[in-house]
Parts: structure tokens; sequence; C-alpha cells
């Protein structure tokens, strides 16, 4: 985005995707001076579209209402871009039918030289990361959930309700003893939602708030959502607890769904180490003395002793005692294998 010209586009992009900007925010963008914002606003006016500017300490820059701008355009990599987030959010978990009409739209409207160059990307591409869940969740919840969070309105929520199979990881978030008053799966639950935000996280999406119903913050699986509409009353209507972070909420909810065994291990190694190989969804970590305690549950105490195996570095278990006879057991198969 070196050229001139280029960045003015890119400004009238911005503009035209957002109701408004601060100078602040489309130099950081365009990576100018707000000196050079104004530069750019004034040419824009001059090639006849109406920016207008707010002064003052709220101030920014918008475009007149009303304004409509001739059809999109893509340029090759604009146009390449569109597609590697199409063919990548396929595998991340994104709507499935709305990834695919757009992804054929995009293609059949490129230029004939460039289709087939992405057509050979799209043919040899692979991914290492695994196919995202196919429960992708329904894409007007997911705006509505989206618009609530932003304006801070309250929502009233449809959710599906749990029914426990045996495996806790199968357990919505938020849920983990299945939604008391609910039915069996396939049935729902209406509740008043707060929701502080949004997170995609390991192929799924998530939305965390304030639960009327239980009148405790939780999180829940969008995918879940069978519909989501408006409360009554105006936006606004809500704060967000100071320095609530949804990310740290949801991973923690993760690393709370219960589990058979209840885990805590001293690890001898530092905390930095042991957050870079261990996940926040996996266990929760802490200093603690020379070293970190790692709290988490197992459904399996012989896989827990592999994954203590598997870091490599010494521990002393606190509980469960059983734990101690697995990673025993497993010392013994390897010393066995060993001797083959």
């Amino acid at each position: 985005m070196s050229h001139p010209t280029t960045r003015i586009l890119a400004m009238l992009e911005l503009l035209q995707a957002n109701h408004r900007l601060s100078g602040t925010e489309l130099a950081r963008r365009l990576r100018v001076d707000q000196r050079t914002v104004r530069r750019y606003a004034a040419r824009l006016e001059d090639l006849g579209v109406p920016v207008v500017a707010e002064r003052g300490r709220h101030g920014g820059y918008r475009l007149m209402p009303g304004y409509k701008l001739p059809p999109l355009m893509l340029n090759d990599d604009e146009a390449t871009a569109v597609v590697l987030g199409l063919l990548a959010g396929r595998r991340l978990g994104l709507p499935g039918q709305a990834t695919e009409t757009a992804l054929a739209k995009v293609q059949r409207v490129l230029p004939d030289t460039l289709r087939a160059r992405v057509q050979a990307l799209h043919d040899t591409l692979g991914f290492t990361l695994a196919a995202g869940d196919p429960a992708a969740p329904a894409t007007t919840v997911l705006l509505t959930l989206a618009a609530a969070a932003r304006s801070r309105r309250r929502l009233r929520m449809r959710y599906r309700s749990w029914r426990p199979t045996g495996d806790p990881a199968s357990a919505p978030v938020g849920d983990p003893a299945g939604d008391p008053g609910g039915g069996p799966d396939g049935d729902g639950s209406e509740r008043d939602l707060d929701p502080y935000g949004l997170v995609f996280h390991s192929g799924r999406w998530y939305v965390t708030g304030h639960d009327h119903r239980s009148a405790q913050i939780r999180t829940f699986r969008v995918d879940r959502v069978i519909s989501a509409e408006p409360a009554p009353g105006p936006a606004g209507s809500y704060d967000v607890p100071p320095g609530f972070d949804p990310v740290q909420h949801v991973t923690r909810s993760l690393a709370g769904v219960p589990y058979t065994h209840q885990v805590e291990v001293w690890l001898e190694t530092t905390l930095d180490q042991a957050r870079r190989r261990i996940p926040a969804t996996v266990a929760t970590l802490s200093q603690d003395g020379g070293g970190v305690l790692m709290v988490t549950r197992a459904q399996r105490l012989d896989g827990m002793a592999q994954m203590l195996a598997g870091l490599g570095w010494p521990f002393t278990i606190r509980r469960p005692e059983p734990l101690r006879a697995a990673v025993r057991d497993l010392a013994d198969a390897l010393h066995a294998n060993a001797g083959r």
C-alpha cells in the first residue's frame, strides 16, 4: 500500500465499511500520520466523494449519509486474499453453506487467468489443522449476538439443552452437568442473556455473558442457540465487568468441564515453559514455590500418566493417589518394551 492513490482508495473502503473512524484509527490502519489523513480526505472530496470531517475530542471522518459507492471491485491480490480466507474459513468452522456459495461467486467473476491460478491453489492446498466441527452456527444468530455484544443490548435467547451421554467432552461449556430445567438433547430453554463477547476456539463458536436465568456469567456454544433476538429495552442497558476478558473466560470454562478425576501435580519447571506446553483449555497453571502447580481434570488416569511422561519434567503427584499407580504401570510397560 505504498502508492498514495492506493491508500486513498483504501481510506474510502474503510469509511464505507465503518460508520465513523477517528483520524488516529485511520492513520494507524493506513500507516500514515494524521496530517496525511486530512490530505486524503480533501482529495476524496475533490473526487466528488462527500467526506464529513467532525472536529473535537470525539471527532473523526465519515461518509455523507445516503452516499452509495460503485459495485465492489477487487484487484488480483485482493481477490486471492478473499479466496484464501474462504478456504481457511471452511476448514476452521465458518457457516458451511454460506462459505461454499461465497467461494463459488467470487471464483465465477474472476478473470480467466486468475481463476485458473486460484483453482490450482484450491486443488493443491493442504491443511495440518483438522477440519472444523460440522455443527457451524447459523449466520443470523452469529450476527445478532455480535451486534448485541457491541451495543450492550440484552438478548432473549432460546438454547438447545444437553443431556449427559457419559462423555464429558460433549458437554456444552457453561452447562457441564446439563441444563437444569431443560429437556433431552434437542429441546430448548429460554433465557435472557447480556452478551459480553464472542470467542472462536478450536473450531467452535462461543458466546459468554451474564445469564439472567442462573444469575451467573455463563458460556454457551453458539451452534446450540436456536434463536436470538433483542429483548425489550434500549442499547447500553448493561455494563461489562471491569477487566473482563471473554477469551480468558471461555478457555478457563473449557478447562473446568467436569471429569471423573481431580488432578493436582507439581511440575519442576517455570511458569513460562509450562504455558508454552500446556494449553489453558487443558489445565490451570500457577506459580508454586520453585515450580508450577498444574490443576486439571481427567477422564482416564492412564492418559494423564502419558501426558506427564510426555512433558519430560520431574513432577510430584499431589492427587489423586491412584494416579501414582497409573504412572508406575506406564513405567513398567515402557521398561518391558525397552527389553524386547
